[in-house]
Order: structure tokens, then C-alpha cells, then sequence
């Protein structure tokens, strides 16, 4: 019943660490990188143990049996220092003070007292894994208690030893310094990189939500438009048409009261999503942009000093509203990516169709001479919303760079309206 509990300790000693006692360098993005420490230590290890146990029972005389426990109690502990440095320093501390009390009555005439050269390597090796592991508190407190154990120990050298424990305190101070300035830079990268990745996302989720804010706005005027006419067209139907029995007359009633009814409820959820909260609810009173309009648009970008040419199909049909607009949108949002991140580059914009497509292809050449972008850096939060746009009209979308140095935009945009399952929730 005894030796249960103890047996179930030295097991936890030796299972794979939980993330609070992880390996040293567990989040490097290579497989060799995390091997590192335990190749590393246990070089040491390898080094250390014959070189302490030939030291101690030649140089200072200890007998054959307390010079081999303490080469194996100072030096294996070290490969336990990967994964728990804490009770790795705890084992290491205690065997080298007691160590130091063996080699008081030893030979120690003309050699170090009261820590050995192999001691003070290992030790070190030891400081440097707990520098890169622990918190600056537990840090200071490792430090104290090594001043302490020094200068207790160094008070009655024996006559005749070279003292070392100055040597190691200071030693071990510097190591500590050291390996916990290197972990406190890496964890505020860390943090820095996690946070900057949490901005991104927050960035382009409200992007998002703003686009569809957007469509939800633009929209509203397609489907208001065709609402108010089938509600005229049902409140006069009963007079338009003769002969309608009192059921036509009331199903055109319910038809246009349905109508008033989706248009008013309509209304409330586009007042929510103009609402900005600075009391503002007035929208965007101009007509809808649309295909016809990409001249317009082309023009006033060469004007700005981008060398752009449409190629606009002569036989385009009758495109549905939101077809019209979302095509009108990605050249628009292309084009001013293009200004952005490629200024001066030569611009081709082609607008074909078929009989179930309607397909808008923007590509730009690499940047024009010695002219800087205006952005450095992209965040693809135009992309968002012309991926946005054609979800909404179930169509497809593929952008990317081109081996030029350009960049490339492709829409197919269905003609025929998507189904109820394939339009966005």
C-alpha cells in the first residue's frame, strides 16, 4: 500500500508531458528542430558522466562506488531537463551539494572546491533549459537558491582547494539572463503574431459583413421595384380585367397584400442594416450601376493615369438585376485593386456571354516601370467582396497571380436565377 504512491510518482516522471511541462522547442515547424534539445542534452550526458566519474575517483580520490552514484546522479537527470527542468534541478542541486560534502575530507589540494568543472558544465546546461522554460520569478528563485547553496558551501573551503563557487553563481546568472531574454522575445513574437492574426480575421470578417450590408442595400431597389409592380399590377387587375368572379377578385386582393406586406417588412430589416449607429439611415440615392455603365467606369480610370481597354460584347442580352450589378461591382473593385497594387499596368477588361453565362475577365500586367504601389501589402479584403457577390448569384469566381508579374480576375456569373437552396443564408 506503500509503495503504490511512490511507484505511481516515478511513473508521472516518466509519461509524455502535458502542455504545461511540453519539451523545449515543441512548437518548431520542423520535425528536427524539436528533436534538438534531447540530441543535444543527451550529448552532454554522453560527455559528461565517464569524464565526472574519472575525475572524482582519479583526481580527488573518491572511492569507486560514490564517484560512479554521483557521475550518474549529477549528470542523467539533465535529459529530464527537456520536459520538467524544474525537478531535474531539484535532483542536480541536491547531488551536487552532496557531493561537495564527499569531496570535503577528499584530496582536493590544488583542485576545485566545492563545485567541480563537470559540475559546473552540467549546471549550466541545466540553467540554459530553465531559462528557456520558466518565468522570470522561478528564474530569480533558481538564481538565490544556487547563491545560497555557493556561498553556505564556500564559507570553510578545505585548505589548500581553488574556491568555484563565486564562479558558478555568477556563471549561472548570466545563463539565465540570457536563455530568459531569449524566451521573453519569443513569446511577445508569439503573442504578436497571434494577435495580428486575430486583427486579420477580425478585418475580414467585418469586411464581409459590410459587403453583404452593401448587396443587401443594392438589392433592396431590384426587389422593391419588382414587388411595387406586381402590387399594382394585382390592385388593378379586378378593374383591368372583366368578368372576374368574387374568388379572382379576392385572390388579386391577397396577392397584393401579401406584396405591401414583404415590401414594409423589407424595409424594417434594410433600416437595420443602414443603421451605423450615427442616426443616419438615408442610403444611396442614384440608379444601380450596371454593364451598360463599364465605359463610363474604363474611362474614368485611364483618365486617372491607368492604361485600361474594354472588350464589351455587342450582343449581350437582357442580364438579370443582380447579374447586372455584381459584374458592374467586380470590375469596379478590380480596377481599384489594380490602381492600388499595380499602378501604371496595362489593364484588359473582357465582358462575354452565352446562353447560360454571363463572364467578366479582368487582367492586369505587372507594374509599370519604376512605380511604387500604393499598398505594399494586399489584405484581400477586395476579394472578399467580389467572392461575395458571386456566391449570392451562385456563379464562380478565380483570381490569382500570373507568371508576368499581373494578376487575374475571372467571374461566371449564371444568367438564369439560382434556387432557393443555393442562395446564401
Amino acid at each position: 500500500m506503500k509503495i503504490a504512491p511512490a511507484s505511481h510518482r516515478a511513473l508521472a516522471l516518466l509519461r509524455p508531458p502535458p502542455e504545461a511541462t511540453r519539451p523545449l522547442f515543441s512548437r518548431a515547424p520542423r520535425r528536427w528542430q524539436r528533436w534538438s534539445p534531447y540530441f543535444v542534452v543527451g550529448c552532454f550526458v554522453v560527455a559528461l558522466l565517464p569524464i565526472t566519474i574519472t575525475v572524482l575517483a582519479s583526481d580527488y580520490k573518491l572511492g569507486g562506488g560514490w564517484a560512479g552514484a554521483l557521475g550518474v546522479a549529477q549528470t542523467v537527470p539533465l535529459l529530464l531537463a527537456v520536459t520538467r527542468p524544474m525537478p531535474a534541478w531539484l535532483i542536480i542541486l541536491a547531488s551536487d551539494v552532496l557531493g561537495a560534502l564527499l569531496l570535503y575530507g577528499a584530496d582536493t589540494t590544488g583542485r576545485a572546491w566545492p563545485w567541480t568543472p563537470t559540475v559546473i558544465v552540467g549546471y549550466l546546461v541545466l540553467m540554459a533549459c530553465l531559462g528557456l522554460r520558466e518565468t522570470t520569478r522561478t528564474l530569480v528563485a533558481v538564481w538565490l537558491a544556487t547563491v545560497a547553496a555557493s556561498l553556505a558551501l564556500g564559507v570553510f573551503p578545505p585548505s589548500g582547494s581553488t574556491s568555484t563557487y563565486v564562479l558558478l553563481f555568477v556563471l549561472s546568472g548570466v545563463v539565465l539572463a540570457f536563455a530568459g531574454a531569449v524566451r521573453s522575445r519569443q513569446e511577445a513574437e508569439r503573442a504578436l503574431a497571434e494577435q495580428e492574426n486575430i486583427s486579420e480575421a477580425e478585418r475580414a470578417q467585418r469586411t464581409l459583413l459590410e459587403e453583404r450590408a452593401r448587396i443587401a442595400r443594392e438589392l433592396h431597389d431590384v426587389v422593391a421595384h419588382h414587388m411595387s409592380v406586381i402590387t399594382v399590377q394585382a390592385d388593378s387587375a379586378p378593374y383591368r380585367l372583366t368578368g372576374l368572379d368574387e374568388a379572382a377578385r379576392g385572390e388579386f386582393e391577397a396577392i397584393a397584400s401579401s406584396a405591401r406586406e414583404s415590401l414594409s417588412e423589407m424595409r424594417r430589416l434594410l433600416a437595420v442594416l443602414r443603421s451605423d449607429g450615427s442616426g443616419e439611415e438615408g442610403g444611396e440615392r442614384a440608379p444601380q450601376p450596371g454593364v451598360d455603365r463599364l465605359q463610363q467606369l474604363v474611362e474614368a480610370t485611364v483618365r486617372a493615369g491607368l492604361p485600361a481597354r474594354l472588350s464589351l460584347a455587342a450582343d449581350l442580352p437582357a442580364l438579370p438585376p443582380a447579374v447586372d450589378l455584381s459584374a458592374y461591382r467586380i470590375v469596379q473593385e478590380a480596377l481599384a485593386n489594380v490602381v492600388r497594387h499595380a499602378p501604371g499596368a496595362t489593364t484588359r477588361i473582357s465582358v462575354t456571354c452565352d446562353d447560360r453565362h454571363l463572364t467578366v475577365v479582368v487582367v492586369n500586367g505587372p507594374t509599370a516601370g519604376r512605380t511604387s504601389p500604393l499598398e505594399a501589402t494586399g489584405t484581400g479584403h477586395g476579394l472578399v467582396g467580389m467572392r461575395e457577390r458571386v456566391r449570392l448569384t451562385g456563379g464562380s469566381l478565380d483570381t490569382g497571380p500570373l507568371p508576368d508579374g499581373g494578376f487575374r480576375v475571372a467571374a461566371r456569373l449564371p444568367l438564369d436565377s439560382p434556387s432557393a437552396s443555393e442562395l446564401p443564408s
